[in-house]
């Protein structure tokens, strides 16, 4: 039975306090739920993580951190260290995303150092993706989503494949102005997407869940979850309040039949 992937990142928002409160909430709601068919996970703020963690069940939600230093420690100031997050009990951390890439201006080769880190300390790596409007108006969105993709899992060997996770969030969809790509595009995206992940990792890359994200809602969630290359849905200010979030994960789920 395939395994469905839903998560969001908090970005910026919600205190510690409003982060504990939504995480009990979300856990509540979806704890019937049975995690052999799905996989829930909340990325918090940085300050949020520590009570976060002891707040809830890890065998619910899963719990990770919005970007990670390649380093273990040393003169990088204002940066997270991976020992830091193991201190925490993050299980995951997320890299790319597309507000590092293009307001903090970090490069392709930056993530593949934090994802060979994040892999070395045993956290899974949630590689960001994504074309700008640019790249999708001349037609080289694909090609862009290659070369993500190749930097940012260069020399990572096979047997790591059960810690990669992709995420696809095409940046012209993203934020409060995103424009949702409908569920054809994704679904082609997609499809680009596991073809060049099976060129780096052979049969073994069926074991990395690729999820959309770019302004999930509740009106395209149905459509974007049944599409075939579509393994979850990264959802945005949409699954920032947990009622609506369990709702949005409910319909999806009947959308494919379990």
């Amino acid at each position: 039975m395939k395994k469905y992937y839903f998560g969001s990142n908090l970005k910026m928002y919600k205190t510690i306090r409003e982060t504990t409160a939504y995480l009990t909430s979300l856990a509540e709601l979806t704890n019937d739920i049975g995690r052999e068919k799905i996989e829930l996970f909340i990325i918090p703020s940085y300050t949020s993580l520590e009570q976060a963690s002891a707040s809830v069940d890890h065998g619910l939600i899963r719990l990770g951190a919005q970007n990670m230093c390649w380093e273990e420690q040393g003169q990088f100031t204002g940066e997270i260290s991976p020992l830091m997050l193991q201190e925490t009990e993050m299980d995951l951390v997320m890299i790319g995303h597309s507000e590092r890439r293009h307001v903090f201006g970090e490069r392709d080769e930056e993530e593949n150092r934090k994802v060979k880190c994040a892999l070395d300390h045993g956290l899974t790596a949630l590689l960001c993706i994504g074309e700008t409007a640019e790249d999708k108006q001349y037609g080289v969105g694909p090609e862009v989503l290659r070369m993500q993709l190749k930097k940012g899992f260069h020399e990572i060997d096979s047997a790591s494949v059960g810690k990669l996770w992709v995420a696809y969030e095409p940046v012209w969809s993203i934020g409060v102005n995103g424009t949702p790509a409908t569920a054809e595009y994704a679904e082609k995206m997609h499809g680009e997407i596991k073809k060049c992940l099976e060129e780096m990792f052979g049969e073994k890359s069926r074991e990395i869940p690729v999820l959309y994200g770019g302004s999930v809602n509740p009106d395209n969630g149905e459509e974007l979850i049944v599409q075939p290359s579509i393994d979850g849905l990264f959802v945005g200010r949409a699954a920032w309040q947990a009622d609506r979030f369990n709702e949005l994960i409910r319909n999806a789920m009947k959308a494919v039949g379990l």
